[in-house]
């Protein structure tokens, strides 16, 4: 039975790109014991690894799942207390619009817009009132450079379907802290659980990471759209309906033997999954595609509906399917 009271503190965390701490010490937490060497690199990253039994077939496996959140920065405070920002990854203005959002320091604003109908989809147009009326007023709360982030509470909905803000990539990084937990060491490959930085902002920690831990296999452990629903996209992933194997990542063209293995994979040990396509966006594994001499690379992705907003939906099936995924995946033996 999953502990989903970790995953929900995760995503209650609160993680902006580039400052990760709170969500770094609760993944900390979580590995104590649990590996045979974990360590925080120069920009982040957490790399904890696993040792396999060692044979001439064995892999280095690299699972990255991102620790960041989408957010805001200030980048000016205006004369009447109104606080200007720019976005920190890709933010939709209308996610944020007469919605409250907090900063690092516990201050708490509201998102104001002075031109909804030319807004769009850039913050040019928005600010942010914490309730001050003056510039001076507002400084002592909050300086320029300053980050803020989602208000968004768990929500238990109907049919296992839970709402919460930084699914993205929270529920990630809960799905390799699962996965750890069932590896008892009897892996035929290495397996290094990275919890990333900044993906939200170019996927850059898994940059740094991939070149540390050279490995022969990455894969990005993330989320992918939900299109079940009308929205801005299109394709056929629902929440709901098993793991996405990601087959087409604009970032980074999927190495056609590890999808295959990981197709095979679900088919053997019956877990469901759905053929993942998306044309927008990029993950981890585009890093790890591009790192030192080049690295195969393949993607397991929860269907996310509202991504990139305070209350995104997923379903818990589809979460225990990826765990499973992730288990099985890299216990196998792969042969190039």
């Amino acid at each position: 039975m999953l502990n989903y009271d970790l995953l929900k503190e995760l995503t209650q965390a609160w993680g902006v790109a580039g400052r990760e701490k709170n969500v770094r010490a609760i993944i900390l937490r979580e590995l104590e014991g649990l590996c045979d060497k974990v360590q925080v690199d120069n920009i982040g990253n957490i790399i904890a690894l696993k040792k396999g039994r060692q044979s001439g077939e064995s892999k280095k496996v690299m699972l990255s799942a991102h620790m960041d959140e989408v957010g805001l920065q200030v980048k000016k405070v205006e004369n009447d207390g109104r606080i200007l920002v720019c976005k920190v990854g890709w933010v939709w203005t209308s996610a944020l619009y007469n919605d409250q959002v907090i900063f690092q320091n516990g201050t708490i604003g509201v998102v104001g817009c002075g031109d909804i109908e030319n807004a769009k989809n850039n913050c040019d147009k928005l600010f942010v009132d914490i309730g001050c009326t003056t510039k001076e007023d507002a400084e002592k709360h909050v300086q320029v450079g300053d980050y803020c982030g989602f208000i968004g509470p768990w929500y238990e909905l109907q049919n296992g379907r839970i709402s919460a803000k930084s699914f993205d990539d929270r529920a990630g990084c809960f799905m390799l802290l699962e996965a750890l937990k069932r590896n008892e060491g009897a892996c035929p490959n290495d397996i290094y659980y990275v919890f990333s930085v900044q993906e939200e902002v170019g996927c850059r920690g898994s940059k740094t990471a991939a070149a540390q831990v050279k490995p022969d296999i990455g894969v990005s452990v993330d989320v992918t759209p939900d299109h079940f629903y009308p929205c801005d996209l299109t394709g056929c992933n629902a929440v709901g309906e098993g793991i996405a194997i990601t087959l087409g990542d604009p970032s980074a063209m999927l190495d056609e033997y590890l999808v295959d293995e990981m197709l095979a994979c679900c088919e053997e040990k019956h877990i469901p999954y759905q053929r993942g396509v998306m044309d927008r966006g990029g993950t981890d594994a585009s890093s790890m595609n591009l790192s030192n001499e080049g690295v195969r690379v393949a993607g397991i992705a929860v269907v996310d509906r509202y991504a990139h907003s305070k209350c995104s939906v997923i379903a818990k099936q589809d979460i225990e399917a990826g765990i499973d995924l992730l288990h099985h995946y890299t216990h196998r033996v792969f042969r190039f």
